[in-house]
């Protein structure tokens, strides 16, 4: 599978988890489980694969900025960065849903979180921390 098609593949498996993230408040259960597992695990299964089958010894790594920006230049490290937001972003969005629940917050609350979530990643996280702060000393 070409590297186009592998990112086709998994944003739109990604974008389906999402989707069903939507009706959580109908199934609960069916969504965690696809959303907040499943879905996680197809990505991160591939993640895994994508590490293991690159081979980039020219250079790139963590230590500065422009060894990560090396890395990046490379199709599959930068694959591999994007199917590394699709499932870890996807499966905060289902730990929120999950909290929620718990924690009995609205869910009509937490749509704009799982937004930021999608788009934003960690800011998304912020929103839904915050929210869930506010909630428990409202509940208090």
């Amino acid at each position: 599978m070409d590297y186009e098609t592998s990112f086709s593949a998994a944003s739109i498996l990604a974008m389906i988890g999402w989707l069903i993230l939507l009706v959580s408040p109908l199934y609960p259960t069916w969504t965690n489980r696809i959303s907040g597992y499943v879905i996680p695990l197809i990505l991160s299964v591939g993640y895994a694969t994508l590490l293991a089958l690159s081979h980039n010894n020219d250079g790139g790594g963590f230590g500065s900025l422009a060894d990560v920006m090396t890395l990046f230049s490379y199709p599959e490290a930068m694959l591999a960065g994007w199917v590394h937001f699709l499932a870890f972003d996807l499966f905060i969005g289902a730990w929120q849903c999950r909290t929620a629940r718990i924690d009995s917050i609205s869910f009509w609350l937490v749509i704009p979180c799982l937004a930021l979530t999608f788009l934003f990643g960690p800011l998304g996280l912020l929103a839904f921390l915050t929210l869930r702060t506010v909630s428990k000393r409202t509940k208090a």
